[in-house]
This record gives structure tokens, C-alpha cells and sequence, in this order.
């Protein structure tokens, strides 16, 4: 079984940037896709980001295209997504799952990790 750590959440100004690291453990990525995911309060959580094993997979929201990309050290076991252009809509709690192959729906995902706090001040 992958146990999942997020790290790199804060608080920044609108327009700042943030870098979030998903750390594997247990077992490594090796094969899985890794997505990212967001929850605001009262809301849903959503998509944000996906990358394939091999990195040549990429997709995003729209609500981030342009701002935020995502990549992946599979020596290191850790998926980065780094978020430029922050705005306050972009406050929530982050969190990283992982799956055998590219999906944008969070009940795909079965390994999740314990999520991080975004929150963008305007």
C-alpha cells in the first residue's frame, strides 16, 4: 500500500506563487499516474491537475491552465504541482492521490494523502 504526504501549502498574496510536493512511501509511483485535487469549504471536491507515469501525460482544469503545472521526480518518488498567478478562488485544501493510469475523477483515485492548506489572501 503508497501512503501519500503533501507539503508546500501556506499563505500567499494574490498573484504570489506556491510549490506542493507529493511524497510517496511504502511503495513507490512506479506505474501510477498521480492527480491533484482541491476542496474549499462547503464545496466539492475537484480536479486540478494529472500526470501520467511517465510524465508524458499531462492535463489540467481550466480554472488553472496557463498557471499551474505539474511534474514528477520518479527518482525521488515525489509529484510537484507548482501554482503561479495565485488567486483567492484558488484557496483550499490540496490534496494528492494516486491511481494505475490518467483519471480526472476523485472516486477513481484509491490512495489519497492527508491534504495541504492553500490559502491566497487578496
Amino acid at each position: 500500500q503508497v501512503q501519500l504526504v503533501e507539503s508546500g501549502g501556506g499563505l500567499v498574496q494574490a498573484g504570489g506563487s506556491l510549490r506542493l510536493s507529493c511524497a510517496a512511501s511504502g511503495r513507490t509511483f512506479s506505474g501510477y499516474a498521480v492527480g491533484w485535487f482541491r476542496q474549499a469549504p462547503g464545496e466539492a471536491r475537484e480536479f486540478v491537475s494529472v500526470i501520467s507515469w511517465t510524465g508524458g501525460r499531462t492535463y489540467y482544469a481550466d480554472s488553472v491552465k496557463g498557471r499551474f503545472t505539474i511534474s514528477r521526480d520518479n527518482a525521488k518518488n515525489t509529484v510537484y504541482l507548482q501554482m503561479n498567478s495565485l488567486i483567492p478562488e484558488d484557496t483550499a485544501v490540496y490534496y494528492c492521490a494516486t491511481r494505475a493510469g490518467v483519471a480526472t475523477a476523485s472516486y477513481e483515485y484509491r490512495y489519497w494523502g492527508q491534504g495541504t492548506q492553500v490559502t491566497v489572501s487578496s
